[in-house]
C-alpha cells in the first residue's frame, strides 16, 4: 500500500497511457471507409448528403452528393431523402459534423443511414474523384 501511495503520479501516467492507447481501438468502425462508401453507393443506390455549407460544398464534393447544410438538415431532410429504409451516408470536410448529422437522422427516422469516415479528406487521400460546383 506504501509502494501506491508513494507512486501515485506512475501509475496514474500508466493508467492514461493504457487509455490513450486503447482509444483507436474502440473508435474503430465509427464510419464508413471510402472503398465502403463506394460499394455502397454502387450496390445499394445510397443517397450521399454533403452536410457543409454551400461554399465548401461549392469547392469540391463527392460525386452526386446532394448540399443540406447540417443547420437545414432537421427541416429538409425529409424532402431529400423520402425513403427511411434508403442507404443515406452523411459527408463533411473531415467527418465531426458527419457524424452529428448521421445521429440527427437517425432520431429522425433513418434506419440506415452512416458518415463517412474521416470525410472528404479522407475521400480525396483514398484517390476518389470529387467535383466542384
Amino acid at each position: 500500500m506504501k509502494f501506491l501511495l508513494d507512486n501515485w503520479m506512475l501509475i496514474a501516467v500508466a493508467l492514461a497511457s493504457g487509455v490513450a492507447l486503447m482509444v483507436p481501438v474502440l473508435g474503430k468502425g465509427t464510419g464508413l471507409s471510402p472503398q465502403d462508401m463506394v460499394q455502397l453507393m454502387n450496390r445499394e443506390k445510397a443517397v450521399v448528403i454533403d452536410v457543409c455549407e454551400p461554399d465548401e460544398f461549392a469547392k469540391g464534393h463527392v460525386i452526386g452528393a446532394k448540399n443540406l447544410p447540417l443547420g437545414e438538415l432537421e427541416a429538409k431532410l425529409a424532402q431529400t431523402v423520402k425513403n427511411k429504409a434508403m442507404p443515406v451516408v452523411m459527408v463533411c470536410q473531415v467527418g465531426a459534423r458527419s457524424a452529428r448529422a448521421a445521429a440527427t437522422a437517425k432520431k429522425l427516422g433513418y434506419d440506415n443511414v452512416q458518415s463517412l469516415a474521416g470525410g472528404l479528406k479522407a475521400w480525396q487521400a483514398a484517390s476518389m474523384p470529387i467535383e466542384k460546383a
